[in-house]
């Protein structure tokens, strides 16, 4: 096995979900993603873009954690949970996949507006890293001719 680096950049994406989920996962019912319509929904979108989690013959690789996100809202904020001058503590799903770093940067653009788009929160939170190296194995299979 030969083992490369590749040059990518890393997508994560912090996403909502109920506590009821979140305690589903905690107990460690992982089909509790699948119940959830917002994580069905962004896997759904991400599994429309080809370009990510591509490692050898592995496509739509992806990581996860669940865990909680905080925020205090501000005065003119449009929340979906939370109120204004408050402190509110999220379980949140978080979703990181790698792209080519070679990808365009108009499809990034447009990969993470279509993000924003379906993502409930009025400001998600989506990071996108500069270049970065992973390692990628590549199997090799000698084909051996009978004499």
């Amino acid at each position: 096995m030969n083992i490369e680096l590749k040059a990518v950049r890393k997508l994560r994406i912090h996403w909502p979900i109920p506590v009821e989920t979140m305690t589903q996962l905690a107990g460690g019912n992982l089909q509790a993603l699948n119940a959830d319509a917002g994580i069905t929904s962004l896997l759904e979108e991400l599994q429309t873009t080809p370009e990510l989690g591509g490692f050898g013959n592995y496509h739509h690789v992806f990581e996860s954690s669940a865990g909680f996100e905080g925020f205090t809202v501000a005065e003119g904020a449009n929340p979906t949970l939370g109120t204004v001058g408050q402190r509110t503590i999220s379980p949140t799903f978080v979703f990181t996949t790698y792209f080519d770093d070679a990808l365009d940067q108009s499809a990034v653009q447009a990969l993470v507006q279509r993000i924003v788009d379906i993502h409930p929160w009025e400001v998600p939170v989506i990071e996108v890293s500069g270049p970065l190296s992973v390692s990628s194995s590549a199997v090799q299979v000698e084909t051996r001719l009978a004499s």
